[in-house]
């Protein structure tokens, strides 16, 4: 299965936050899904609702967690994030990211403002 079909059915299944946490937690490893427990790595760095969802669909195997270094790029930039931090983030350069936001469709502004900031400068 390649990265992005993958990508999109632990998005499905998980949702946006969850998908962001497990990436950012295991992406690029092969994780065991055990059938459930409370003290797995999974349920320790994403909860046990998230263990669970996993542990239904995936228990007894190995999960080759995506990187997901689009959507990761989106929702950094989306909540305001330079290009130097969000390749920190994803371990690339800066030159990457911009080459990754250029390929991207729909691309997110470059400078998109925080919604949780006003405007000072709007037209009134």
């Amino acid at each position: 299965m390649s990265e992005e079909l993958r990508s999109a059915e632990l998005l499905g299944l998980l949702g946006a936050d969850d998908f962001l946490r497990l990436v950012e937690a295991f992406g690029g490893t092969r994780l065991y899904v055990p059938r459930s427990g409370d003290t797995t790595e999974i349920a320790k760095h994403l909860g046990t609702a998230v263990a669970t969802k996993l542990g239904n669909r995936y228990s007894g195997t190995y999960l080759r967690v995506p990187l997901a270094r689009e959507q990761r790029a989106r929702h950094y930039r989306g909540i305001g994030h330079s290009n130097a931090d969000i390749a920190r983030r994803l371990g690339m350069t800066e030159t990457g990211v911009d080459k990754l936001f250029r390929r991207m469709p729909g691309k997110p502004a470059k400078g998109s403002r925080d919604p949780r900031q006003i405007d000072l400068f709007s037209n009134r």
